[in-house]
This record gives C-alpha cells, structure tokens and sequence, in this order.
C-alpha cells in the first residue's frame, strides 16, 4: 500500500490545468461540507464523513525527505483542511508547522474561517502562504442549499477582511458557478464587490458528473431540464465531466472578468479554456502571490 501524503498534485492530466507544479497534501480523507456540486464522491468512499489520516505528521515528514525545501504544497485538494474535525483534531495546524519550519511553501484553499486559527504561522512566515477562500455567493439560503455543511458566507467574507487586513495574500474563489443558481450577474458582481481588497478573484463553472449533479437534481429539480439541456445538448464530455456549452460559459466567465476588474482584483479561470480572460502571470492557485525565496527565521 502506498502510505505517501506528500504527492506530486496531477488534476487527473486535465489540459486546462496550467498552473506550475507543486505536491498536494490532504491531511483528511473526505471533507463534512458536503457541497452538492463536490466531484470527490465520484472517487473517494463515504466522502462527506471525514477522517483524519494515521500517523500523519510521521509521514508527512518522512515524505518531505525527497522534496526540495521551498517546493510548493497545497492544502488541499480533496478536502478542505478546515473540514469540521479540524477545530477539534488540528491536524491541519500540525503539517502547517511541519511544512512552514522546514521552509516549504504553502497553498491553503477552504470554505472556513477556522482558518484564522492559525494567523499567527501566517504572521510568522509571511510571504510563504497564500490562502484562498471559496465564496459561491453571499445569499445565505443558497449557500445551504449547495454547500449545506459548510460555514455561512459571512464568516468566509470575515475572513477574506482578517487576512487581507494582516497582510497574508488572499484569493477568492467564485467556484463553481452552477447555472442557474448563482451564475446572475448580480451575485457575481455581490461576490467580486466583498473580495475586493483581496489579490484575485478566480471563476469556473460547473463540471457535471452523474453523483454530483443528482444531488443538484434532487436540491434544485425545476433545473434538471435546463441543465439536460445545457449539458448533455449543448455542451460536451470533456476529461471525465461533462462542460456546459461552450458560449454559456465564456459569457459567465466575462462576467467575472470584468467585475473582478471594476473591483481591482486580479483574475483567473480555473480549468476553463479561456486563458484570455487571466490577468497577465497569475495563476488560479494563487502561486504567484508566494515569496520566490523562503524568508529566513
């Protein structure tokens, strides 16, 4: 069995993938938000009821062996690192001291403001960690009905203000834009006005696959036909998922664009075939907004 938990992060050999490269780290197998639109049901077993893995930091720091100090890990890929066992666990917060102490750069993408937990790593190793808070909208009762574990978009918009105030580079993440449940031009333009004073804004739609969406079926079933339409009609079977049509989702993705611009962000897509729309030299991870060089304790 492969016990490595620092790994090479390969997006399933997506073309569209275009950021650098760097490992991935999942310090949870599995994530308690249970976001409707989530893909990691189609390849993780009981995926909404996190767990934390055995002997992690032992492997973490073993595996760290190999890696060249100053690599770049995120956290996570497919599972929020603030996924609710964290408050209690702190796993998160242990590999964080691992990787940050042996001066590795960091990549933090979740949905909590547990987050802020840890602003004072942040504060110590400026410059090594970029944080990127996903916001789908700021419309409480949408968010419970696609994100239905996860934190209120107040608190992640609180912690947007927080770490944008302490100096830490922040990103937020406008994804997935699900259509016709939060792709209106008035929650893209809600979502890029409260990010402003963030670095980046980063946008992708929807990619459909058969257990995501029969949850998004089932939430939101005057859509199904849209969506049939939108999809399996129009749109086309891409790398495993199912992209909406190639039209709906270069209009939405102008959108984004250009609110991020009004609002001073810097903007990115993420696994979208428009690379024109990105800001010149970002990436949708956030990896630009890293240190080049590890600053010394």
């Amino acid at each position: 069995m492969n016990t490595q938990v620092v790994k090479p992060f390969d997006p399933w050999r997506n073309p569209l993938c275009t950021c650098p490269p760097k490992y991935g780290l999942n310090p949870y197998t599995g994530c308690g938000h249970g976001c409707l639109y989530c893909y990691i049901t189609s390849y993780i077993p009981n995926a909404f009821s996190p767990r934390p893995k055995e002997g992690l930091a032992e492997r973490v720091r073993r595996d760290l062996e190999k890696i060249p100090r100053g690599a770049v890990v995120a956290l996570s890929n497919s599972s929020d690192p603030y996924t609710p066992p964290e408050a209690t666990l702190g796993l998160t917060r242990k590999v964080l001291h691992i990787l940050l102490e042996r001066g590795y750069r960091v990549l933090i993408t979740t949905k909590s403001p547990l987050v802020l937990r840890d602003l004072d790593l942040f504060r110590r190793y400026r410059g090594r960690v970029v944080v990127q808070i996903t916001i789908t909208t700021l419309r409480s009762d949408v968010a419970a009905a696609l994100e239905p574990g996860a934190p209120q978009p107040a608190g992640r918009l609180e912690a947007v203000r927080r770490l944008s105030a302490e100096g830490v580079p922040v990103g937020v993440r406008l994804d997935p834009i699900v259509p016709y449940v939060n792709d209106g031009v008035e929650n893209i333009e809600e979502v890029a006005a409260a990010a402003a004073g963030a670095a980046q804004l980063v946008a992708s739609t929807y990619k459909a696959k058969p257990d995501s969406l029969a949850r998004l079926r089932r939430a939101f079933p005057d859509k199904a036909p849209l969506w049939r339409r939108l999809y399996f009609e129009e749109g086309r079977y891409f790398h495993g998922q199912w992209y909406a049509a190639e039209s709906y989702r270069r209009n939405v993705l102008e959108l984004a664009a250009a609110a991020a611009r009004r609002h001073g962000l810097q903007f990115t897509v993420c696994r979208e075939e428009f690379t024109d729309l990105n800001t010149p030299g970002a990436y949708c991870d956030g990896s630009h907004l890293l240190a080049e060089v590890p600053q010394e304790e």
